[in-house]
């Protein structure tokens, strides 16, 4: 009983290492390429394994792009809460250090978000993460307001630090990073500063 215990866990050991090293080469080909061009052929490939065992794993593509996504926002999100609370500067950073890093992926999987709906729900999924985010790390900033300058001054923050305005600063503009990081600063500093009070509420 004990070999045949030691025969399952071995088994179980080494289909779940299977999954990760599948769930890394499909991440590593995801951040590589459009959504729409990965093939099943070359995640298996870089795994190491057959498209058969991919789909035994996973069940088909839009499942492995499921997990894999699901994998990468848990890691994301440990990255992103590791921002200092009411410090811009670092909030900034660590805002950088992420898209520098996935940011072009995270704009091409945006891109692909209409044509699979599991990718849909994960990227709503990230949207809400990302308010959440800036609620969370500008909170100090955000103590004063009333409910309706709150909402309107978190989805101003949010916007703020967009992907996207990342994409304008960063390569549509051709800033440096530092040059990024001083834009992102000045936009933040202008909208959290005492000095630049809410707009009125509206009738």
């Amino acid at each position: 009983m004990k070999t045949r215990s030691y025969n399952m866990t071995a088994r179980a050991d080494a289909a779940a290492a299977t999954g990760e090293r599948i769930l890394d080469a499909a991440l590593a080909v995801f951040w590589e390429k459009p959504t729409d061009h990965v093939v099943l052929a070359d995640i298996a490939d870089r795994a190491g394994v057959t498209v058969q065992t991919v789909l035994r794993r996973f069940g088909n593509r839009e499942g492995l792009i499921v997990a894999a996504a699901e994998r990468s926002a848990s890691t994301i999100g440990a990255q992103r809460n590791a921002a200092r609370v009411g410090d811009i500067e670092d909030i900034v950073r660590v805002l950088l250090d992420h898209y520098e890093e996935l940011g072009p992926g995270v704009l091409r999987m945006l891109a692909a978000e209409e044509s699979s709906p599991g990718l849909r729900d994960i990227i709503e999924n990230g949207r809400t993460f990302h308010r959440d985010w800036c609620e969370r790390c500008f909170a100090p900033f955000l103590a004063d307001l009333t409910p309706a300058a709150r909402t309107r001054r978190v989805a101003q923050l949010a916007a703020i630090c967009d992907v996207y305005v990342w994409k304008v600063l960063r390569h549509d503009n051709g800033l440096t990073r530092r040059q990024t990081h001083t834009a992102l600063v000045d936009l933040l500093d202008r909208l959290t500063s005492p000095a630049a009070p809410p707009a009125p509420e509206e009738p």
